[in-house]
């Protein structure tokens, strides 16, 4: 005789209850898909899709000019790692991260701290900080333009009143990649300076107390309390500013355009004037390919070193 076990009661010893997954139950499939569809879409028609054809463009000798393309296989990577142009925009990149990023760290902590120790009206260091992140980079530029005017330039009148010689701004290729990088600091540091301000705002008090009622004087509390707690947001800031600084063009562009003498183009410019100006559009997708390459090193170094510290 077979014996049923009753609805909701307990399996007998030794027998799994079987399980029943949801789309089986109720014999339909979930809204899951519908939701990411609004998504999905414009990310491979805006993203996936032309990576894919850039790196097919890369392999070929795709022009503006042209319309019969054909594959020329590894030549525009050949051609790209023998080019000096290449090679000097690179270094050029470089040097304006380098000239960028560390102050975009060091002046924004400054900035975080000066705010945080209590400073009467903070709203208004807040504002003051963060109001030239809000600037379209077209306004930026155009305000540094006028004080690097040789001339009429605010930076030539004060030099003047020290009694110093003017300066070419803008026009003296040794002065001209820190003009652009004076520029970026003063420009993009109020968005490091929230998030230092934030990180400071969220830390514990009870350690710098604690410090105090040791004896510990401001400085060496800043020193051996705050700054130590401050480290992953040191890491996080440092790891978005290089990036970002070697992805630079548009203050670039607009200020000085790649002068002068290419003193100033970084990489990404150079990929633009090959590509829209030399209509050499497979070589121009085979170089920005290689500077990619690079910052995925670059990326990963950073991460692989920072895991090594922690």
């Amino acid at each position: 005789m077979t014996t049923t076990t009753p609805v909701g009661a307990p399996a007998p010893t030794g027998e799994r209850p079987p399980v029943v997954s949801p789309r089986r139950r109720t014999g339909r499939r979930g809204p899951g898909p519908l939701f990411v569809l609004p998504f999905a879409v414009p990310f491979v028609l805006f993203l996936v899709w032309p990576v894919l054809q850039g790196i097919w463009m890369s392999f070929t000798d795709s022009s503006l000019a042209l319309r019969d393309t054909s594959f020329v296989g590894l030549d525009n990577y050949a051609e790209a790692f023998g080019d000096p142009d290449v090679w000097s925009s690179l270094g050029n990149t470089v040097l304006f991260t380098a000239a960028s990023s560390v102050p975009l760290v060091l002046v924004a902590l400054a900035m975080a701290l000066l705010v945080h120790s209590g400073l009467a009206g903070q709203w208004a260091w807040r504002l003051s900080f963060f109001v030239p992140y809000l600037l379209p980079v077209t306004v930026v530029t155009l305000i540094w333009t006028w004080l690097y005017q040789p001339d009429v330039g605010l930076g030539n009148e004060l030099l003047g009143a020290l009694g110093l010689e003017p300066v070419g701004w803008l026009s003296d290729e040794s002065v001209a990649m820190w003009s652009v990088a004076a520029l970026t600091v003063w420009w993009t540091v109020g968005f490091n300076f929230l998030l230092y301000l934030a990180a400071l705002q969220s830390l514990p008090t009870v350690f710098d107390e604690a410090a105090a009622l040791d004896g510990a004087g401001a400085w060496r509390r800043l020193w051996s309390v705050t700054l130590p707690q401050l480290r992953r947001t040191t890491v996080l800031v440092a790891m978005l500013q290089i990036l970002a600084s070697l992805k630079v063009f548009d203050q670039i562009y607009i200020l000085t355009k790649g002068g002068p003498n290419g003193s100033t183009r970084p990489i990404l410019e150079y990929v633009y004037d090959v590509g829209f100006t030399g209509y050499r559009l497979g070589y121009a997708s085979a170089v920005s390919y290689v500077f990619f390459a690079l910052v995925i090193v670059v990326s990963l170094a950073q991460l692989r070193l920072f895991r090594q510290e922690d």
